[in-house]
């Protein structure tokens, strides 16, 4: 039996949502405010009846292929993606979300580790029609027995046209929320990406306290350019507009003058952007930024948050900068509210969250009070996963003997609970025995005035086994920057020289991940050949 709609609104009561499905909400909507747009894009809206009932075509065409347990989806970040989420978990079938700019050697082994089936798809992607890609995946080892192309009002199976109103299947198995019923990958920064096991309830509970931490209202827009398969895209765009039953903005493809100009004209009072989207609105050279009148929140992260930036912002618009601090694995360990000081909300990951528990190792050996406590952090809370989808290995080394989630930081915890990212494990320097984190390298390097983004990495030395590198972008209009120059910056702004680089490159363009995170491993490819 579905579970029944709490009398008082989603954001009174936020945690008295969390045993609702998305598929309740939508149908939910669909009966009460059916023609109240639920997605918003630069070309038009889709409607909750219209969300409902691509949901239901999907499920259906689902259903028509027998037995089928699981789907690869792989969509723009628009209303397709969401509405098809819904048709797979009506159907008792795992949706494997992919994000739409992965590559297909991603693609594919994202569809093989799923054991996924059925491609559920766009016509064409990124110059490539849905039968080549198709048959490209098989030609990487994945199994595609079927072909599911949707795009706008158009839904064809195996290239013939699908009429859901013929098909009278029952499901061959009801997901709850509590049951794994999405994977989504790693960002695959690093390497092959591994398959994250989703639940409905870890993320609604997760869109209850960014409720609070926001302190939302019943009239939020919620504009998300994030990623949608993504666990930032997934809370931002498929859980929290169903949850409030309000609009959400999205876009097939993020541009930063199309972004403010959507918000604009919609009024967006909730912003969800990684910190590379937002600092490219602030160099966006079309509608200006002040015409977000309505903002009030904008929650960032995915990397590093700069704080000159996201103060200016903030001056800009008038919205506080909020975040979370946490993975796709864990969810969020400790998050800002609108409540906290500047300082908590620019300079730190907030406080730990209430509902979730944090301990701190250094290597085998856990780090207790009094004082800061620094090292690995564990967590354990109703948001985090399940772990990894079929692979007992990434499990053994993502959660502790006792089941804690472990993450791949360095961070600080002072004596009141705040939480602060120092490092990376996997993305320390080794220069002549000494640990240089990257991230720290890049907070400093960001702070230069020319500087539009930047990776620190290190690059090979016979004499001192890496030697540290810099990448950057240049803002827009910046006079060119040289080595000399940013370590004469770096000194006249008293930073310690052991985070000076020793070599710099500069691009036109940062290599991006699939979740909108800097690619790391490629940004290392292009220092170690260029160094």
């Amino acid at each position: 039996m579905p579970a029944p709609i709490p009398a008082a609104p989603f954001t009174d009561d936020p945690i008295a949502w969390t045993g609702l499905s998305v598929s309740e909400l939508v149908r939910h909507h669909a009966a009460t405010t059916p023609d109240a747009p639920a997605y918003l894009t630069p070309d038009g809206a889709t409607t909750w009846a219209q969300y409902d009932r691509t949901a239901d075509a999907v499920c259906a065409a689902l259903l028509s292929l027998g037995e089928v347990s699981a789907a690869a989806v792989y969509l723009p970040d628009t209303a397709e993606f969401h509405a098809t989420a819904v048709g797979a978990y009506r159907a008792g079938v795992l949706a494997a979300a992919i994000g739409a700019r992965s590559g297909v050697a991603e693609l594919a082994h994202i569809a093989a580790a799923s054991g996924a089936t059925v491609l559920v798809t766009s016509r064409e992607n990124r110059g490539t029609t849905a039968t080549d890609l198709a048959a490209e995946l098989c030609a990487r080892g994945a199994t595609v027995d079927h072909l599911i192309v949707i795009d706008a009002d158009i839904l064809l199976v195996d290239g013939e046209p699908f009429e859901h109103k013929e098909v009278r299947h029952a499901p061959q198995r009801i997901f709850t929320v509590d049951d794994v019923s999405l994977l989504n990958s790693t960002s695959g920064t690093t390497g092959r990406p591994k398959l994250v096991t989703q639940t409905q309830r870890r993320w609604t509970t997760f869109a209850a306290i960014a409720c609070r931490n926001a302190e939302m209202g019943v009239d939020e827009v919620v504009a998300s350019f994030v990623p949608a398969p993504f666990g930032f895209g997934l809370w931002t765009a498929h859980f929290l507009p169903a949850l409030l039953g309000r609009p959400a903005l999205v876009m097939g493809r993020f541009d930063a003058d199309g972004a403010i100009t959507l918000m604009a004209r919609h009024r967006a009072t909730v912003l969800g952007a990684v910190s590379t989207q937002f600092r490219m609105m602030l160099h966006a050279t079309g509608t200006p930024l002040t015409e977000l009148t309505s903002l009030r929140v904008m929650f960032t992260g995915g990397e590093a948050v700069p704080r000159a930036e996201a103060q200016r912002f903030e001056l800009i618009t008038g919205a506080k900068v909020l975040q979370f601090y946490g993975s796709n694995e864990t969810g969020a360990a400790s998050a800002t509210t609108v409540r906290d000081d500047d300082e908590t909300r620019l300079t730190t990951g907030g406080h730990v969250i209430d509902e979730m528990h944090v301990r701190i190792f250094d290597g085998d050996r856990e780090v207790t009070g009094p004082g800061i406590r620094r090292g690995q952090p564990a967590v354990n809370g109703p948001l985090g996963s399940q772990g990894y989808f079929g692979d007992d290995g990434a499990n053994a080394e993502l959660f502790t003997d006792d089941g804690w989630i472990l993450l791949g930081d360095i961070v600080e915890v002072d004596e009141s609970g705040r939480l602060r990212v120092v490092g990376r494990l996997a993305d320390l320097i080794i220069r002549g025995g000494k640990n240089i984190s990257a991230g720290e390298v890049e907070d400093h390097v960001r702070e230069h005035p020319s500087v539009a983004m930047v990776a620190a990495v290190g690059v090979p030395d016979d004499v001192f086994g890496e030697r540290l590198c810099v990448v950057v972008t240049l803002a827009a209009g910046a006079e060119p920057l040289t080595l000399d120059q940013l370590t004469g910056w770096l000194r006249g702004q008293g930073i310690t020289r052991e985070y000076f680089p020793e070599h710099l490159m500069v691009v036109d363009e940062m290599p991006m991940a699939p979740g909108g995170k800097i690619a790391k491993a490629r940004v290392r490819g292009l220092a170690g050949r260029r160094a």
